[in-house]
């Protein structure tokens, strides 16, 4: 979907999950997916090096949220976008788990986003227990 001249950055807290990815890239011959190693407050992507960035289940694990979210607002080219896809968190709908996992819901995530310098352009609610949020760069 890039294209031969675009480059996919895989980010993770976890290094082992960028090596295990990087074996399965070598093995089918994919060479432009580059992992980085993240930290809970940056995503460590340069300056405006990205055009979308793919948040899908992990947002809920933000522990600086506005931090991070600062950080891939910088990552962002202008007009770039962002999609978040998370656990929907309503009491007597979402599982024990979410409610007791998941720190934020829905207008929460929105709130926070839209803080950090994104609009939002597009709500879809086509999956059962998460939501699809798309964002772009202000």
């Amino acid at each position: 979907r890039v294209g031969d001249g675009g480059r996919v950055f895989a980010n993770d807290i976890d290094g082992d999950a960028l090596r295990h990815l990087d074996e399965r890239c070598r093995d089918q011959g994919i060479d432009n997916i580059v992992g980085i190693v993240n930290d809970q407050k940056s995503t460590r992507l340069p300056p405006q090096s990205v055009d979308l960035v793919f948040i899908s289940d992990t947002y809920h694990h933000f522990e600086y949220p506005m931090t991070t979210m600062k950080s891939i607002h910088e990552a962002l080219r202008p007009g770039g976008e962002l999609v978040v896809i998370d656990f929907k968190r309503i009491p007597g709908f979402s599982s024990a788990w979410v409610m007791g996992h998941v720190r934020a819901g829905e207008e929460q995530v929105t709130t926070e986003i839209q803080s950090a310098g994104f609009e939002l352009v597009q709500r879809l609610d086509f999956m059962q227990t998460q939501y699809f949020l798309r964002f772009r760069k202000r």
